[in-house]
């Protein structure tokens, strides 16, 4: 379970604490309780396993380095109305042997060593070396720019391009300027924007945040109508060309693998940027005999985590046509 706040819907807006803050998930923003420690906020997850988490985790600098100093603070809550049944955390890239005796599963990170653009470029397909060239041959430039109303107003055409992205409903199709801005205001004092820009006009951007040893993904997008430019095979070089110069050890792209979904479009397009699977830690603590019962029976992996693959695809290909067809012009 390695997610961030997109993948999975917050728990009752209501559940109490004693502090509130803002999350961003599938496109909206939801205000709901946190137990604030060391500069972070605990929030919770999930309706039937309500799961506590540290906010952004994936995105923060430094790991849980005193996990009872955080379990000591949700059980306290407990009494302000914030009970969660498990807190999860995991350990920072690049600390892959477990620290904690804890009960442990293991995220599926997707990787790229960024130590060499040397050797990360030679270890990619030649097709994907292809798709880098195609793109600057097409007249796509790549620039790395800070957050400002022109990007703003790019990042709005981007969002527009298509009502559907990767089969589902595009959830920032039609946002206004505000709202866009808002959803990009996060760790603007460590990350970079990557844009693709052809003809004076921004057709992707790739929004790396900088965590410790590690550069992580946190968007890429692109127009569909210039797909045949390939912007995205040359942003991600782009961005492991910019964690080489910062003396990074790893671009990551959120999950490899997203539970028993082992196959997909981004899973292939990761594999053939140079991206593979590490395997990182993840803790669950139990702190309800409900928690405590989940955890045995593997029921806080979520649906992805539970179901079969051939389930899990055959659901996919079901939601991508019934929204291609609620989407289909008149």
């Amino acid at each position: 379970m390695y997610v961030s706040d997109k993948e999975l819907c917050p728990s009752d807006t209501d559940a109490g604490a004693g502090s509130a803050i803002e999350i961003h998930v599938k496109g909206k923003w939801f205000t709901v309780p946190a137990v604030p420690i060391d500069g972070r906020s605990i929030i919770l997850k999930g309706k039937w396993v309500k799961v506590a988490v540290v906010h952004d985790e994936e995105w923060l600098e430094s790991g849980v380095e005193d996990p009872e100093r955080y379990l000591t603070a949700i059980r306290n809550a407990a009494s302000d109305g914030f009970r969660g049944d498990i807190f999860t955390f995991s350990q920072k890239l690049p600390a892959t042997d477990p620290k904690y005796s804890y009960s442990v599963e293991w995220d599926s990170v997707a990787t790229a060593r960024t130590t060499s653009f040397k050797e990360w470029w030679e270890g990619l397909p030649q097709e994907t070396r292809k798709n880098v060239r195609r793109s600057q041959k097409r007249g796509v430039n790549i620039i790395v720019k800070n957050l400002d109303d022109d990007l703003i107003r790019g990042i709005i055409g981007v969002n527009n391009d298509s009502s559907l992205r990767q089969g589902r409903p595009n959830v920032h199709f039609g946002k206004s300027f505000d709202q866009v801005r808002k959803d990009q205001s996060s760790f603007l004092d460590r990350s970079d924007y990557v844009c693709a820009v052809c003809d004076g006009e921004l057709i992707g951007f790739l929004k790396v945040v900088y965590c410790g040893q590690v550069g992580s993904i946190l968007n890429l997008v692109t127009k569909a109508s210039e797909s045949d430019k390939r912007p995205a095979n040359a942003l991600v070089a782009k961005a492991v060309e910019l964690c080489e110069a910062r003396g990074m050890s790893y671009l990551t792209y959120g999950l490899f693998n997203y539970g028993n979904k082992q196959h997909s479009p981004l899973r292939e397009f990761k594999i053939r940027n140079g991206f593979g699977e590490t395997l990182v830690p993840r803790y669950y603590v139990p702190l309800t005999t409900w928690g405590r019962f989940c955890i045995k029976l593997k029921l806080h992996r979520g649906l992805l985590g539970v179901l079969p693959h051939r389930a899990i695809t055959l659901g996919n290909t079901v939601r991508a046509r019934i929204a291609a067809y609620r989407h289909k012009p008149v």
